[in-house]
């Protein structure tokens, strides 16, 4: 029987934050800087004939969280909204909290929990040296995946260092 042979050496690291980013504003300033300044130095490319930018987002999700508290401030219910960009995200959350229906069958009132909320967002960034890699923000956490030159986490690395929410 025949076995695999590795052929490269796909990396992946992880920057676990001091502090969770503080609001979907601030997750959304980090997520735009990389998209708009392009920090990492990543070159547009050609795939199947189609021109691709150099970094693009290809997945994001936000989860807003709402408890309902009793006269007491004891939690009584929670409702968990995931969507699919912040714009539905602030909506969503505002809704909720503004349904008395929803309160009044809760036993409670609604609380938006925004230290409870979560947030992610996944860039696809093509290397000055051809490779891509991944980039993934989540409130918690940077994680860079998919990259064999350690130049490729060397400049996230850098980058990040410089940017306070990231610490």
């Amino acid at each position: 029987m025949a076995n695999f042979v590795p052929r490269s050496v796909i990396k992946s690291a992880v920057r676990t934050l001091a502090t969770p980013i503080a609001s979907v504003a601030a997750f959304t300033e980090v997520v735009d800087d990389v998209l708009t300044t392009n920090p990492f130095g990543c070159t547009a490319y050609e795939a199947g004939g189609v021109s691709m930018p150099a970094v693009e987002k290809t997945q994001e999700a936000y989860t807003a969280r709402v408890v309902y508290e009793d006269g007491e401030a004891q939690t009584v219910g929670t409702v968990a909204a995931k969507c699919p960009t912040v714009a539905a995200y602030t909506a969503n959350a505002a809704t909720i909290v503004a349904d008395a229906d929803l309160a009044t069958a809760m036993g409670g009132t609604a609380v938006h929990a925004t230290d409870d909320d979560s947030f992610s967002a996944t860039l696809k960034c093509h290397a000055a040296n051809g490779e891509l890699f991944t980039v993934r923000f989540g409130r918690e956490s940077v994680t860079v995946s998919s990259y064999t030159d350690d130049a490729v986490l060397a400049a996230v690395e850098a980058w990040a260092d410089a940017v306070p929410a990231l610490a």
